[in-house]
């Protein structure tokens, strides 16, 4: 009786305190600071529709992303005070199917993918679609996320893995662009013949459900991080002017973020489609004293890489009816994020066309990190750079491609210099002229294609950023873009989440095939032969009781 009170008043004490352990070793189930502070704030429901319902048919890998996505958000409604909501929904088991077409329309509208997958059944193998993704809902918004984060080169168990170590992320990022009254100003330079509408459609469209984004021309004005918090200038052509560069040197002195995706030498495939041979000469931007005053400078040259993608070429003799073959084009290196750097950590691969190599430049009180280079087995052709169509059915020999990995993108963070310090400036107004700047922080990519989203000339409509319209593969280009921005913008510190690690443990598959039969005995023999045994001894000791 005794212990059945003290149970009770333990229990009664308990209830008035908040606690929760998380005893796994890297912490899987304990949501960050900054997550935590962001549901705190919530003040009307989050509701989240996951598209991964139950299923038997599912393979484990998609029950295990499942149950890691119940398990979060189950954390998640846990510290917003009950302000998160979430049903799991199986579109697939919908029997009508012109419904069912029509969902998946709408869900396609709202940028979710579906998965392919291959289900074993008496009648042999179907093929059916899964839609590994989740929608959020918040005050009339909403935004949807894909769960299922697919990287080309990399096993299915690391897919899996790097998905569940990105729910969390994902799901607070969701929220917290749902829950902001005033998005920051995002702008997009022009003026100096950047990529248009048409070619940033993709990273437009997908940068404006988290930010106001306006196309911006300088042209000597002054502007400042109250104006735009982070301006993109997406692959210039033509000479910025001394004032220009004065203003976007100011701008930088004042606080505000710049990401630079900036060509070095003059090239396209567009110019190729239509000769079939170029040169690649460089462009004279006049922004190179500013990039080596901030840090880094973009090489006039461009580097060909084993580790690339490809391009349809005729392989049919003259007079033959054309034969196209997809073949490596070295020109457009395919380049796997090595950093652990959240920005770039379990990235997807990145496609670049036509990029040039960065140096770092020795720099008190900037830091550089290096986000992505290319392979180990590249080659710099400096400029001028004859560059054929031809080149892509030519053999190529392996041993000439020694040059080691060289910088493609750069982040620089730290309190920068002016290049116009000890220099005349130009006349703006009377605007204050500072001489070094606040904290900050930039990324340059040395090649402007990494943001062009490609283009069905006939109609103008734009594929999805990082889509190859020849191999038909969908590569990291707008996540890398959208996480560049959202580290440059990001006051709260939520994109740090992606850094986290989740260990992937596997079974050893050869220690299984030898030891099988040892492990099978221990896991199915061993506990019934213990019942076995128990029972027989209670069955005995029974027996011989009652007989006396």
């Amino acid at each position: 009786m005794l212990g059945l009170i003290s149970l009770v008043l333990i229990n009664a004490i308990v209830s008035f305190f908040f606690v929760r352990y998380d005893l796994t070793t890297e912490k899987r189930y304990t949501l960050s600071n900054v997550t935590k502070d962001l549901l705190n704030q919530l003040d009307d429901i989050v509701y989240v529709q996951v598209y991964l319902g139950k299923d038997e048919d599912f393979p484990v890998g998609f029950k295990r992303l499942r149950d890691a996505t119940k398990e979060m958000l189950d954390e998640f409604k846990v510290y917003a005070n009950g302000n998160v909501e979430f049903e799991f929904i199986n579109v697939v088991d919908n029997t009508d199917a012109k419904q069912k077409k029509e969902i998946y329309k709408q869900l396609r509208a709202k940028g979710l993918e579906p998965t392919p997958l291959e289900v074993k059944t008496e009648g042999g193998t179907i093929s059916r679609e899964v839609w590994p993704g989740a929608l959020v809902r918040y005050k009339g918004k909403d935004i949807s996320w894909q769960l299922l984060k697919r990287h080309h080169g990399m096993s299915a168990d690391m897919q899996l893995n790097n998905s569940i170590q990105a729910i969390e992320y994902g799901f607070a990022s969701c929220i917290r662009n749902l829950s902001m009254d005033d998005h920051p100003k995002i702008g997009v330079l022009e003026g100096h013949g950047e990529l248009n509408d048409y070619e940033l459609a993709d990273i437009l469209n997908a940068l404006s459900s988290f930010y106001d984004v306006k196309r911006v021309s300088i042209s000597g004005s002054p502007i400042g991080p109250d104006d735009y918090k982070c301006l993109i200038i997406a692959k210039p052509d033509t000479l910025f002017t001394e004032k220009d560069k004065y203003v976007l040197d100011q701008y930088v002195m004042k606080g505000g973020k710049v990401l630079w995706v900036v060509d070095a030498m003059n090239t396209s495939v567009d110019s190729l489609r239509v000769s079939g041979s170029t040169v690649a000469v460089p462009y004279n931007l006049g922004i190179e004293d500013l990039l080596f005053k901030y840090g880094v400078r973009i090489n006039q040259n461009l580097i060909i890489d084993l580790q690339a993608s490809k391009i349809p070429v005729n392989k049919a003799f003259a007079g033959q009816e054309p034969r196209f073959e997809l073949m490596p084009w070295l020109f457009s290196p395919l380049v796997m994020a090595q950093s652990a750097h959240p920005i770039v950590k379990n990235m997807e691969i990145v496609k670049f066309d036509f990029v040039s190599t960065m140096d770092t430049i020795k720099n008190e009180g900037v830091k550089k990190t290096i986000l992505l280079t290319s392979s180990k087995h590249g080659k710099i052709i400096n400029s001028p750079v004859r560059i054929d169509l031809r080149m892509a059915a030519l053999q190529v020999d392996e041993t000439l491609l020694t040059d080691r990995k060289k910088n493609l993108a750069v982040l620089l963070e730290g309190e920068f210099t002016s290049v116009f310090k000890n220099r005349v400036k130009p006349m703006l107004n009377g605007e204050q002229f500072l001489a070094r700047g606040k904290q900050n922080k930039m990324i340059v990519i040395s090649d402007g294609d990494v943001i062009r989203n490609e283009l069905q000339y006939s109609t103008k409509k734009a594929y999805p950023l990082g889509y190859d319209p020849y191999t038909q593969q969908t590569y990291g280009n707008k996540n890398f873009i959208l996480n560049c921005v959202n580290y440059l913008c990001d006051d709260s510190g939520l994109i740090s989440v992606r850094s986290r690690d989740l260990t992937l443990r596997l079974l050893d598959k050869k220690k299984v095939r030898q030891e099988r039969m040892k492990w099978q005995i221990i896991n199915i023999v061993l506990p019934t032969g213990i019942i076995l045994i128990f029972s027989l001894v209670y069955s005995y000791l029974r027996r011989r009781r009652f007989a006396n």
